[in-house]
């Protein structure tokens, strides 16, 4: 059951005023989350060390930890990993079509219509749920991981905003391979129908520029578009999936109609349940009782009023495990069964 919280008469339309405490908010630098300071923060204690790196103290020691368990989790990356252009806010150069693909006029530039269309072609290529909303310049990261500016994604003013089933049985395995095999598969999955969808909408005379976790924060938008709330776990809480999901989306110029959000913004059973917090093996997520706007650590951005989630113990707890870890997504009682 969801159940409205309170937070004051002053409810926004969209992600609500009283989350945000706007004297120690601002738009994150995608570099200060903990990939990017894998990447330059020499103060980091993993500083250029990747979660496989010491893979070999834990495969084959138990079930669940065999190298061809490993071997299917790196595979589920593939595309991913490989097919980057599949994340870019142009339309790929390389192209194994020999034949010129025509930019279409559609038959109508009515919003409901089109809103209609995008949706309808994000079921197709596989998403299992679809949110609109206008772009929040306050979920744009200000610079990528190499420190770019990322503020012509500004200049877009609707995200499609689209959410990937993870399998719930691998990742009830958590923390081994399996569950990582899974997460993996949805990553792979996120690349096809982002670029999928893009290239739909581009074809119709409209710009696209899709995105899995880069350009701008997922989980605010996925709020706004009415895709769920945020969970104790730091993670979107969908009511169909719990949070054994993940979340893209894409920016367009083409005119829409947004969804609106759900009544509340964060879980209410999260204030009590806990149990997220006691399945995480190294204290990453916080045990109080109502939520702060501070930080846990410095992959923190301030100002957000949430269960901060201490990313530095959970990544090196990945690096220890050889692999991520979903052990929060599977304790959640959100979660679907299977």
């Amino acid at each position: 059951m969801w159940v409205t919280i309170p937070y004051g008469e002053n409810m926004s339309s969209k992600f609500p005023e009283s989350l945000i405490d706007e004297e120690r908010f601002s738009r994150f630098d995608r570099s200060d989350n903990v990939f990017g300071r894998i990447q330059h923060d020499r103060e980091a204690p993993f500083f250029k060390t990747g979660m496989y790196d010491g893979v070999e103290r834990v495969l084959d020691s138990e079930e669940g930890y065999s190298s061809f368990e490993l071997a299917r989790a790196m595979g589920g990356w593939a595309v991913y990993d490989y097919f980057t252009e599949a994340f870019e806010p142009k339309t790929p150069e390389r192209d194994a079509n020999i034949m010129d693909k025509p930019i279409l006029n559609p038959p109508s530039d009515k919003p409901g219509i089109l809103t209609e269309e995008v949706r309808a072609a994000a079921l197709a290529y596989g998403a299992s749920q679809v949110g609109i909303t206008g772009v929040d310049s306050r979920w744009v990261y200000q610079t990528d991981r190499g420190g770019d500016s990322l503020d012509h994604l500004l200049n877009y003013d609707y995200a499609v905003v689209m959410i990937i089933p993870v399998e719930p049985e691998p990742t009830g395995k958590s923390p081994r391979f399996p569950a990582a095999r899974a997460s993996a598969i949805s990553y792979s999955r996120m690349a096809f129908i982002i670029s999928c969808l893009s290239e739909f909408i581009r074809r119709l005379g409209y710009r696209a520029a899709p995105m899995g976790n880069g350009g701008a924060l997922s989980i605010p938008l996925a709020m706004d578009a009415g895709l769920g709330r945020l969970g104790r776990n730091g993670l979107l809480i969908n009511q169909k999936l719990g949070s054994c999901l993940k979340i893209c989306k894409v920016f367009t110029d083409m005119r829409l109609v947004e969804d609106d959000p759900l009544d509340s913004p964060l879980v209410d059973r999260c204030y009590s349940c806990k149990l997220c917090s006691g399945a995480c093996e190294v204290d990453a997520i916080s045990g109080r009782t109502d939520p702060e706007p501070g930080k846990a650590c410095p992959a923190n951005n301030e100002g957000i009023i949430r269960w901060p989630v201490d990313h530095y113990k959970c990544y090196q707890f990945w690096i220890e495990n050889g692999s991520d870890c979903s052990s929060c997504i599977s304790a959640c009682p959100l979660t679907p069964n299977y």
